[in-house]
């Protein structure tokens, strides 16, 4: 069967490609800082062409700045070698009515400041790199509550000294609700189980929660979409961070896919861990090497992975080549008529995705070209991600990595990683993580 989608050309090969000419012509050092929140900031080195290929200089740090924004999460570059050229087309990009508008409507809403562009003289004028995040221990004194709020259930676990004495799963209705009484009233229903369990006692509470975190206030997340904007800010912002004050402890909140990353960073009992999750889209999650969740961003569907000019376009930013596309069921079933595989018209995402599947398991080439041709994405997107991440493990969750097809794209993106000599290892969470469920990983926050 011939490759499909031949004319894929991964981020990590466009990068190295763009490195290699500036050095040949003649390379100008250029340093991009991102600020997201107070004393928090990231760091990106590079070099572009020294003179002359003005297109090719904004279209490599365009794609790099729209990496570190959705990867890191932020509303202020400062950029170190940058011409005014260049300055110019970024800021005209990244403006209301620029190509990225979508990305500075959407990081508005989230850091609640107009996204902007600034050039320094000097390197050392860049803010400085730093991070507010503590430690996550896998053995967690005292009396501790963890709560993960999902979309169509929440489950609490109540520990002490690290052992679990209560757990309860309970369905809802999050994304049906419109108003944030529905979700106040739930959250607290399960913490007052658990808070019963543990005698009327908690020294702490973690959160993990769908959506997207800063300073413990969910700002964007689909579980409270119904939720009117008048009341969005007043009402569902602090939703967490009221819990502190109900119940006389400290309240730790981080993003679900965090948390994810931090389940497997104590199952193999070190850190440097990126969790990629393939679903309905493409989420993730990252560990440091001090067992730190960092703060970031992480919202990888909107990340750049793929530099052909003509690749897909994402139908809700508009942009082209990134993760969602590339990385989740719409990956499978935009390959599957390219295989020759005919799904059903009217079936729902999630069924021609098991369609695929159900091929897979039955051994049918196609299916599995299928699923080999992910394994690609995944290893090249793996490389091109550890520009950014200080990662050593990847894990896969998520039903694209299930099942027959699940292991042939495991299987190949291992097979191709080793062929570019990268040492990453590549894990699935029944090898390292059985038993930690998400809200038991958050009694470790």
């Amino acid at each position: 069967m011939k490759t499909l989608n031949e004319k894929y050309f991964p981020m990590y090969l466009y990068a190295k490609e763009f490195r290699e000419g500036a050095e040949r012509a003649g390379v100008r050092p250029l340093v991009i800082a991102l600020e997201r929140g107070e004393g928090e900031a990231e760091h990106y080195t590079t070099g572009i062409y020294d003179e002359g290929h003005e297109d090719e200089n904004f279209r490599y740090v365009e794609r790099i700045v729209k990496f570190m924004l959705w990867a890191y999460g932020g509303y202020r570059f400062s950029l170190w070698g940058a011409d005014d050229g260049l300055l110019a087309r970024l800021r005209e990009c990244y403006s209301a009515s620029g190509a990225r508008r979508f990305d500075v409507d959407f990081m508005e809403q989230v850091y609640l400041r107009r996204l902007e562009f600034v050039s320094v003289d000097r390197a050392e004028d860049l803010p400085p790199v730093g991070i507010r995040a503590e430690r996550s221990s896998p053995v967690a004194s005292g009396k501790r509550i963890g709560f993960d709020a999902g979309g169509s259930d929440r489950k609490v676990t109540a520990c002490v000294d690290g052992k679990v004495v209560y757990e309860k799963e309970t369905i809802w209705y999050p994304k049906l609700q419109s108003d944030p009484e529905y979700h106040r009233q739930g959250i607290e229903d399960s913490i007052d189980r658990a808070l019963e369990a543990l005698g009327g006692e908690v020294e702490a509470i973690g959160v993990s929660t769908a959506g997207i975190v800063v300073d413990g206030e969910i700002r964007v997340a689909s579980l409270f979409r119904k939720v009117p904007q008048e009341i969005y800010r007043e009402k569902v912002f602090p939703i967490y961070k009221n819990l502190a004050a109900k119940y006389g402890c400290p309240v730790k909140v981080a993003n679900d896919g965090d948390v994810a990353a931090l389940a497997g960073a104590f199952g193999l009992g070190k850190g440097k861990v990126l969790g990629i999750a393939m679903g309905t889209s493409l989420a993730g999650g990252y560990v440091d090497g001090d067992m730190r969740i960092r703060g970031y961003l992480n919202e990888l569907a909107f990340a750049p992975v793929d530099a052909d000019p003509d690749a897909a376009a994402d139908e809700w930013s508009g942009d082209l080549g990134v993760g969602g596309n590339y990385h989740s069921q719409d990956a499978v079933i935009r390959l599957a008529p390219e295989a020759g595989i005919t799904l059903t018209p009217d079936a729902s995402p999630a069924e021609k995705l098991k369609e695929v599947q159900k091929l897979a398991e039955e051994g049918d080439e196609r299916a599995l070209a299928i699923f080999s041709r992910l394994g690609d994405y995944a290893a090249y997107t793996l490389m091109w991600f550890r520009n950014f991440y200080d990662f050593d493990t990847a894990i896969f969750l998520g039903r694209v990595a299930s099942g027959k097809g699940g292991d042939v794209l495991i299987n190949r993106a291992k097979e191709l990683l080793a062929d570019l000599g990268a040492d990453i290892a590549v894990e699935l969470p029944d090898e390292m993580s059985r038993r930690l469920g998400q809200s038991y990983t958050a009694t470790q926050l």
